[in-house]
């Protein structure tokens, strides 16, 4: 086959891709967005309906029930549903197991593996990942959660908070400090999967600004006995494998991010081309043209980035160029959500004001954007220190 034509293929799988996510955001999620947020959560048959389309399996191997996918491929996932579902509460649960799996599918056992990752695929199961502490955030060396070993079991003692998914995770992958007591810094921290059912972890849910439909838990392990089986690496590798897993998850939240900068377009341009004002369209007053043409600069430079480090780490191509571009990127895609949430509401006038119009939710969702998997000022700094800066 010529290269050519391989193009063509890739092309076409990822037209067909990105259909049948459209499809699905549109019918499945956002006539029901509002409805959700109220009630603070959405239905758990969801997960199986993501999972019968395929959705949930995309990226990871066929063994496991999954579909193996590029980056480039991997990409209109994230933004379409972002786009085109414009919740980011139930995408946010929805797809939790994505930064709670990749742990488990690299660094668990064969048999935890065959456990874990098929149901959770399926959608019976839901997976989630606790790394953030009440006494910090983005300094994951210093977290305090211990797990020290008893026999067959680790018993672990802490907490964890802003978990999302943490409510109804039935897999909980977690941070914890196996180095000796009172021990500090990178060295000691593993990473433990935890049974949600297991007796001493207890949950309360946590409330927002955005994300209502999501649940966001407090999580607290008091004296929680967890087979030594469920330990991911070697005891001492948790850094290393957050770290990898940070990469993944930030090239996520950057590509969603364009897609809620892009819902925010669609709801005002729609909007300033049906609302009058003096006599004329939006559309019809420069000001108003420029805004929208200041939106769709910022889309547009965040979707040309996001193809090249996309292309780049499906070259192999991740070293720490590629963890800088990455950082930057969650920054400059973060920030053009931003902008066009700010601006579609300032368009929108007294509705972009009201609860139900797309902008608002995703308005109110901007800060967890930029805070979530490292908050912009972790990210220039990391972005610094890769570039030898």
């Amino acid at each position: 086959m010529t290269a050519a034509a391989l193009h063509d293929t890739d092309r076409a799988e990822r037209e067909a891709l990105t259909d049948s996510i459209v499809r699905f955001a549109k019918t499945e999620i956002a006539p029901h967005a509002d409805a959700w947020d109220q009630a603070g959560e959405f239905p758990r048959a969801l997960y199986q309906r993501a999972a019968e389309l395929g959705l949930l399996g995309i990226g990871y191997p066929e063994e496991y029930g999954g579909t193996p996918a590029s980056y480039a491929l991997r990409l209109p996932l994230w933004q379409a549903l972002a786009r085109h579902g414009a919740s980011g509460g139930v995408l946010a649960s929805l797809f939790s197991h994505n930064i709670g799996l990749p742990p488990v599918l690299a660094h668990g056992s064969a048999s935890v593996r065959a456990e874990v990752v098929p149901p959770v695929l399926a959608g019976q199961q839901i997976a989630a990942l606790a790394i953030t502490e009440p006494g910090g955030g983005s300094d994951v060396a210093q977290l305090a959660t211990t797990a020290r070993r008893d026999g067959g079991d680790y018993i672990v003692d802490g907490e964890k908070i802003f978990i999302t998914s943490g409510m109804r995770a039935d897999w909980i992958t977690v941070a914890v400090r196996t180095g000796e007591p009172g021990s500090k810094g990178a060295g000691g921290i593993s990473m433990l999967l935890v049974p949600g059912g297991s007796a001493g972890l207890s949950r309360s849910r946590l409330s927002k600004m955005g994300w209502l439909s999501s649940d966001t838990a407090h999580l607290r392990f008091d004296g929680v006995r967890v087979p030594a089986r469920y330990l991911l690496g070697e005891e001492g590798q948790g850094f290393r494998i957050i770290m990898a897993n940070f990469n993944a998850e930030r090239f996520g939240l950057a590509a969603s991010a364009l897609g809620y900068a892009q819902a925010c377009y669609d709801e005002a341009l729609a909007w300033a081309r049906q609302r009058k004002t003096f006599g004329q369209l939006l559309t019809g007053h420069q000001v108003v043209r420029h805004k929208l043409v200041d939106m769709q600069m910022r889309i547009q430079s965040t979707a040309a980035w996001l193809e090249v480090i996309a292309a780049r780490a499906d070259a192999g191509d991740t070293g720490a160029d590629w963890v800088a571009q990455v950082c930057m990127l969650k920054n400059h895609a973060t920030q053009t959500m931003q902008h066009c949430a700010d601006q579609a509401v300032q368009i929108l006038g007294g509705m972009g004001f009201m609860r139900g119009t797309v902008s608002e939710r995703i308005y109110r969702e901007v800060k967890v954007m930029m805070i979530g998997g490292g908050a912009e000022e972790i990210m220039k700094d990391l972005a610094a220190r890769q570039l030898g800066l």
